[in-house]
């Protein structure tokens, strides 16, 4: 199994940091032989060889056209917990993680960036049915982030192992902003 490449828009900066942009080995080889990406760097050690091509594994590519990024964050498991810093809302845990509604969905309350928190399995069996002035407050009321916030949270949880090829795209090197 070969790995992935990081994925850039036209721009050279990722794609997307929430999830990281990646994509297959394949579909960065098709990517680069139909002329929709541009190779920025190479696995050293991995060539890829067919009948009649013989190429090193490319693991930066950047689109040729421009991407126009989203203006609209998505509510999903990955944002909320990317919101609030991959830790529970109520004791700071960070396994088990789940999602809680300050007001219960069984009192009416919605699955909203207002209205839901990360919480921890424990946290949330505790809380049960009762709205958060019954329980605690939590560390930090929610709220629905921009693409710029996320962007800085994602660089506070770096990819696992990431090719060195990639370090200078993700600015893993440089120190966070304030």
């Amino acid at each position: 199994m070969f790995p992935n490449a990081l994925l850039l828009n036209a721009d050279y900066r990722p794609l997307s940091f929430y999830p990281l942009s990646t994509l297959s080995w394949e579909d960065a080889i098709k990517g680069v032989h139909l002329g929709k990406h541009s190779v920025v760097d190479e696995y050293p050690d991995i060539k890829i060889r067919s009948p009649s091509v013989e190429m090193r594994l490319p693991s930066v590519v950047a689109l040729r056209q421009y991407v126009q990024p989203s203006k609209h964050v998505a509510f999903t498991r990955h944002n909320l917990f990317l919101r609030d810093g991959y830790a529970c809302q109520y004791c700071g845990a960070s396994d088990e993680l789940t999602f809680d509604h300050l007001v219960p969905r069984c009192r009416g309350g919605k699955t909203t960036w207002a209205n839901v928190v990360t919480c921890c399995a424990t946290c949330n069996m505790k809380k049960g049915h009762l709205a958060h002035h019954h329980f605690g407050k939590p560390k930090q009321m929610p709220f629905k982030p921009t693409i710029g916030f996320l962007e800085r949270q994602q660089r506070k949880f770096p990819p696992r192992s990431p090719h060195d090829s990639w370090r200078a795209w993700l600015w893993l090197d440089a120190e966070l902003e304030p």
